[in-house]
């Protein structure tokens, strides 16, 4: 018997603007989740020397009585004073007034010149960069660097900062867009951008690159419930980045800071 061989497809190219667009895609999806940035609608630090074990069972019921819809987390810090550990709790509403409210993430036009090229170099595993955080006053917290990343653009050669981020290399960064009330303005407290170098290549020097393009609003932007870390000096460049996600767009008015 005679059979006929299969018809052969081929699956669509991927182009730079192809993959841009599904990482927009893919942002809108995570940020609208149901434990995504807007749907966080509370941050509470337990008061006193609660240990973790104490912790658990005030989020256990917490979880417990959390009514449809709503999830309930543990999350941790360090007391920015002493370092001591500090226990707390998220409550996450899949149906916040923020998701409800939420329009769109306006992003500049992909830009494949904001692409970049730098080297990286790790410096020592205890080196950290003071870190001023949202909404702690003016205090900043320690966080671990694990190397710099070197670029040069337009001339000049920058060094920047990104921190260990559970095993991703997040970059914070600051540039004259962050705050500006005209169609090139973005997230006032600067933006984040992930550097992709596997943490197990911490320790090795090597080639790394910065797609602009891909700089997103920290988690600030998109709930109050938030405290991000800002731009130290060395990461705020001196041109307009004119890539990545502006700012987030709601409709009806809403503001996160009057929910």
């Amino acid at each position: 018997m005679q059979t006929s061989e299969p018809v052969q497809t081929s699956e669509p190219v991927q182009t730079p603007q192809t993959a841009h667009d599904a990482w927009r895609a893919g942002r809108r999806a995570a940020v609208t989740a149901p434990t995504g940035n807007l749907s966080l609608v509370e941050t509470r630090w337990f008061a006193g020397d609660v240990d973790a074990d104490e912790a658990a069972r005030r989020v256990a019921a917490e979880r417990e009585a959390a009514p449809e819809g709503v999830t309930v987390t543990p999350v941790e810090r360090k007391n920015i004073s002493s370092g001591r550990a500090e226990h707390g709790l998220r409550v996450w509403n899949a149906h916040a007034p923020a998701i409800a409210a939420f329009a769109e993430i306006e992003t500049f036009p992909f830009d494949p010149n904001w692409i970049i090229d730098a080297e990286f170099t790790p410096v020592s595993a205890d080196r950290t960069v003071p870190f001023e955080h949202i909404r702690d006053a003016g205090g900043s917290r320690d966080l671990v660097v694990p190397g710099d990343i070197t670029f040069e653009r337009d001339g000049q050669r920058f060094t920047l900062a990104a921190f260990d981020d559970a095993g991703q290399l997040l970059l914070v960064f600051g540039d004259p867009t962050n705050g500006k009330g005209d169609a090139t303005g973005t997230y006032g407290s600067g933006r984040f951008l992930f550097v992709e170098r596997e943490a197990s290549q911490f320790g090795e020097p090597g080639r790394v690159r910065l797609d602009f393009n891909r700089a997103f609003v920290p988690p600030c932007g998109f709930s109050a419930q938030y405290n991000c870390p800002m731009p130290p000096a060395q990461n705020r460049l001196p041109w307009p980045v004119l890539a990545g996600e502006r700012l987030p767009r709601f409709t009806g008015g809403f503001d996160i800071y009057t929910v």
